[in-house]
């Protein structure tokens, strides 16, 4: 279980460097993953801020808390993606269906968060071994 939990911290870490990354690199290929175009500097600055700005320094919380405290770190992690699946939900029952993209991330965010909140229960994980 050790090993998972690790293993989840570590696809988090690295699909949010990714992102953030690409952010600071590219506004407008973080917006073609939603097929949406950027359409003026304010919204590139917007984008550069929000997923890499803001995706950066959850990235060092996270690398933080995961250096200190496995548990502790996975604890972020659920209530992290668990806000961003609970965002989507929001939106699909004030906006309607979501579409492909939000659907399967929706799937996938529910379950790195119940995920993490489930191992950071397990014995092994909250021990120092």
């Amino acid at each position: 279980m050790r090993k998972l939990a690790n293993g989840i911290v570590i696809i988090s870490l690295l699909g949010l460097a990714y992102v953030a990354l690409l952010a600071w690199w590219s506004p407008q290929q973080v917006m073609d993953l939603v097929h949406l175009e950027i359409p003026n500097p304010d919204a590139a600055s917007s984008i550069r801020g929000v997923y890499g700005s803001v995706g950066l320094f959850v990235c060092l919380v996270l690398g933080y808390l995961w250096k200190q405290d496995l548990a502790l770190s996975l604890r972020f992690l659920a209530l992290f993606w668990l806000l961003y699946a609970l965002a989507r939900v929001v939106t699909w029952k004030s906006h309607g269906p979501l579409g492909e993209f939000g659907t399967t991330w929706l799937g996938i965010e529910s379950t790195f968060g119940i995920l993490s909140l489930f191992l950071s229960k397990y014995p092994s994980v909250k021990s120092s071994a």
